[in-house]
């Protein structure tokens, strides 16, 4: 049909665009008359989107007439996709939809997402949100690119640079605000600014004929567009203050700037003078920031193991702006940890703003984080000595612990704290393995009405609790269901997101509630657990992390409730303990609280470890 000749690539002052993912959603493998080759996007998913397979066999609307829309995607595209919803009491476990693809680190990406509305013909009852990993979001709105009837294809272009995780996710939910809670996405096309290469690009096209500045086959005003976005990025990107990312509409629509959400909305001028420190004595601390003393880089930037001059061993966090979080991350962790003390909080002895520096100094923690002790297989390799296999009784004192420095936070001065950010990586251990609850970055305090605040999104992949992804409404519960998803990387030993060739082992949170409600749990603990654990205290831990993932918030308990829950688990298990120990001496009859009968390690068990899906760790406490 069409030559593919005349879809060049397109030619930047920065490079080409290399093509690294075309998806056809809901759909099969295409190539089309362009030489484009479209995949299934089931190996991408990794939360959601089970049985939520939509078709449309109607009349494609708006410019089909030209045949305009096979040029940027084919009919195929346009007439499957994925459908996030929910009902009119909103109940529905997991109403978004998420995808996830290997990227280059610290690179820029051309994306584009293609959409067809064939779920109303009433213009404005459907508007839905899209997030871009956790630093892009929009309201989709299929009405205000002026398309007026049912099934009209239309498409979206963002600029997105990604992080240093080697991941960009892409997530739909209903928005808070439809009338007819449906989120849909039918094609996803990224692709990746590489190169100075000079490839030449046809400009005698008519541009008022086209659907939308087309990316590979448009004329000179999408030449010219891209050639503003470039430099339009570059600019900001060399500024020091928030990145923002441009969302091109389709029928060559002015850009709409979306602000990505690497800030607190509010920053704190009074810091606690008190823990002010000289850069003098941190770069005595760290031997000038000697690279030999380097344990870690997080969120924040790059993390240094130090030894001050009364022989205290700390960890210095040192910011770096390529990291993504900067001035309002810095001074919400002093003011957050300047007010509180808690023997299950991390302590902050210092920080340093001399200059530009933005620098924190926290007292070393020996044992490292909880997931090190879980699974974190690179840093066993590492340092072998480091490795503990944690007991049953190990990891109920560190949950408990950890759910009392949590509650702390919830219940303390300026109407609560919450973390936000609740996982394995920000939960370490002392000398003792004590837990500490550390990285209070992304936290939110002093509010006027704690238990209903709007904010941006923040937290981590696998972590976030759905109805916050999805109202943007942040309560203590949204902590809660973070610590439920940390309860099962205890019991299960494994990351919360894993790349498994069986999709219902994707998402922890999904597999492990799966279990829990076979009344089978015991067939996914981590093998070094079989034959440990009293069949009671299994339950009763199962319990407990059932009732934190509760879809709505209401329904999660607190905290307190939950170091309550954990204490009887741990004495369910202690009983059981002495219980079998005495019968030793005395019977050779069975206990019916005997351990769990030792479970052969099931290949389902089996985990790309290296794929686990944190993408902000702080490792401030390695040896």
């Amino acid at each position: 049909m069409d030559n593919p000749s005349a879809t060049p690539p397109l030619r930047t002052k920065d490079g080409a665009l290399m093509t690294l993912y075309r998806i056809n959603v809901a759909g099969l493998e295409v190539n089309d008359t362009l030489w484009r080759n479209w995949v299934p996007d089931d190996d991408y998913l990794t939360f959601g989107g089970s049985g939520a397979n939509r078709s449309y066999g109607g009349e494609l609307h708006e410019a089909r007439q030209e045949l305009i829309v096979q040029e940027i995607a084919p009919d195929s595209v346009y007439r499957t996709c994925k459908e996030a919803s929910v009902d009119n009491k909103g109940a529905s476990f997991f109403p978004n939809i998420t995808w996830r693809f290997n990227v280059s680190k610290k690179a820029r990406h051309l994306v584009r997402l293609h959409f067809c509305n064939f779920f109303s013909d009433s213009p404005g009852t459907v508007k839905f949100d899209l997030y871009i990993s956790t630093n892009v979001s929009h309201v989709i709105d299929p009405n205000s690119n002026g398309v007026s009837e049912m099934a009209s294809p239309f498409f979206y272009d963002s600029v997105v640079p990604s992080d240093d995780s080697g991941y960009m996710s892409f997530s739909i939910a209903p928005g808070n605000n439809s009338i007819k809670k449906v989120a849909f996405l039918n094609g996803l096309e990224i692709m990746e600014f590489v190169g100075n290469t000079t490839i030449v690009v046809p400009v005698e096209h008519e541009p008022k004929k086209h659907l939308a500045p087309t990316f590979g086959s448009a004329g000179g005003v999408a030449l010219a567009l891209v050639l503003i976005l470039l430099f339009s990025l570059r600019l900001r990107l060399k500024r020091p203050k928030p990145v923002k990312a441009e969302f091109l509409y389709g029928k060559g629509r002015s850009p709409s700037w979306i602000t990505l959400r690497t800030k607190n909305a509010s920053i704190v001028t009074n810091l606690n003078l008190k823990l002010k420190m000289s850069l003098a004595e941190i770069l005595a601390a760290t031997h000038n920031f000697n690279p030999k003393l380097l344990i870690g880089e997080g969120g924040f930037g790059k993390v240094y193991k130090g030894t001050l001059e009364s022989g205290m061993k700390v960890a210095v966090k040192r910011s770096d702006s390529s990291h993504g979080q900067g001035l309002p991350e810095f001074q919400t962790e002093i003011m957050v940890l300047s007010k509180i003390q808690h023997r299950h909080l991390v302590s902050l002895v210092g920080y340093c703003d001399e200059g530009s520096e933005m620098i924190l100094v926290f007292k070393f923690m020996e044992k490292g984080s909880l997931r090190d002790h879980l699974y974190n297989r690179k840093e066993c390799l590492r340092n072998p000595s480091e490795k503990t296999e944690l007991t049953w009784k190990q990891r109920l004192e560190i949950c408990i612990g950890s759910a009392k420095g949590i509650h702390y936070l919830h219940t303390g001065p300026d109407g609560g704290i919450f973390h936000r950010d609740v996982k394995s990586t920000n939960i370490l251990l002392d000398e003792h393995y004590v837990a500490k609850v550390a990285d209070f970055g992304l936290s939110q305090s002093g509010m006027p009405d704690p238990d209903h605040i709007s904010v941006g999104l923040k937290g981590s992949f696998g972590y976030l609790d759905p109805e916050y992804f999805r109202t943007f409404q942040l309560t203590n519960k949204s902590d809660v269901y973070s610590f439920g998803v940390v309860l099962l990387e205890v019991l299960c030993a494994r990351p919360p997101i894993v790349n498994s060739q069986r999709g219902d082992e994707t998402n922890l949170a999904e597999w492990g509630m799966f279990w829990q409600k076979e009344g089978q749990l015991e067939k996914i603990i981590d093998p070094l657990l079989a034959g440990h654990i009293n069949p009671n205290s299994l339950r009763k831990f199962g319990e407990i992390v059932e009732k934190c993932l509760k879809p709505q918030g209401a329904d999660r308990p607190n905290m307190i409730d939950v170091c309550w829950d954990l204490e009887y688990a741990m004495q369910l298990q202690q009983t059981a303990v002495h219980r079998e120990a005495h019968e030793d001496n005395t019977t050779t009859g069975v206990s019916s609280d005997s351990a769990l009968p030792v479970m052969q390690n099931l290949s389902s068990n089996s985990f790309p470890i290296d794929d686990y899906s944190d993408t902000t760790d702080t490792a401030m406490y390695l040896n």
